[in-house]
């Protein structure tokens, strides 16, 4: 293995861990326990740190353009390749719990596609994006530009499960 190979696990694994550990967090806040939410959190953000040192190390962050450009084609690979043969893999094993997760990320892997291509032509046009909110769903990640929706249109959730993203 080579050190760049290492640093893509250890890119992977940290990753992984943020998103684990904010869940955590999540839990253990319901579970009446603010002090250990806050423990998962704060090292949720150590292992932010970590993840970033390692894509900067790789030369993984590029100019705009180019995160663009990389966003769009790993989208693209979520709902062409990816999520179609996860779906029908939980399908043919009845894990239906997997299989509703895994058809809202593809629908919002779609919409994703389709905002960074936007984006994308933005800044090849020499601008960014209007101004505006942006919206995603707490259910399943729809991400509204503007105001939520009265109705989520991929889950169904109400406008009340979207929070705004500063």
């Amino acid at each position: 293995m080579t050190t760049n190979d290492n640093l893509a696990q250890a890119f992977a694994g940290e990753s992984q861990a943020n998103r684990k550990y904010l869940a955590f967090a999540e839990a253990a806040a319901k579970d009446g326990l603010p002090e250990i939410a806050k423990l998962f959190r704060a090292v949720a953000a150590a292992e932010t740190i970590h993840a970033h040192a390692h894509l900067r190390a790789m030369g993984g962050i590029k100019a705009t353009a180019e995160n663009l450009r990389e966003a769009i084609s790993g989208e693209k690979h979520e709902f062409e390749e990816m999520y179609p043969g996860f779906i029908a893999t939980a399908e043919a094993e009845g894990a239906r719990a997997a299989m509703v997760s895994m058809r809202n990320a593809m629908e919002v892997e779609m919409i994703h596609h389709g905002l960074f291509e936007a984006a994308l032509a933005a800044v090849e046009a020499g601008r960014d994006l209007p101004e505006a909110a942006i919206h995603v769903c707490g259910i399943c990640g729809h991400t509204e530009i503007g105001d939520a929706p009265e109705k989520c249109p991929v889950c169904g959730a109400k406008a009340g499960k979207y929070a705004e993203i500063a």
